[in-house]
């Protein structure tokens, strides 16, 4: 007979304090939450992704958007903008990203601002179904 090898439903997995930290150090320092569950490889290659996209999008002169501009478009601009976590506090604490879009490659900077808030977001989410045992 085959055995039944489906994932447990969250509902069944025990909430650790790993659990509850790991996405949230993910958040604020990307990779954070795989370095803390020594998930180096993972931790380097997500946290340099994220630095370097960032980096580059603030390099390219990109916008980093503030919350409550009351434009739709830019509230979603800031959803992934604060996605990048501490980057994202870093760059609003050093008055970074607030020129205005003269060029076309300030509107790619600013669209790589975004996706690496977006990717950090991701890797705490993966941090958290490592911490629950969901993925290894």
């Amino acid at each position: 007979m085959a055995e039944n090898t489906q994932a447990q439903p969250l509902a069944d997995t025990p909430l650790t304090t790993t659990a509850i930290m790991a996405p949230i150090v993910g958040w604020i320092i990307p990779g954070g939450g795989h370095f803390m569950q020594q998930k180096w490889i993972r931790g380097a290659l997500l946290s340099i992704s994220i630095i370097a996209m960032f980096s580059l999008g603030l390099g390219m002169e990109g916008k980093i958007y503030s919350p409550n501009t009351g434009d739709i478009l830019d509230m979603l601009g800031f959803v992934g903008d604060i996605g990048a976590g501490g980057l994202y506090i870093l760059a609003r604490m050093l008055d970074w990203g607030r020129g205005a879009i003269h060029l076309a490659t300030a509107d790619y900077g600013t669209k790589f601002i975004i996706v690496s808030g977006l990717l950090n977001v991701i890797s705490a989410v993966d941090a958290y179904h490592i911490a629950i045992g969901k993925k290894q």
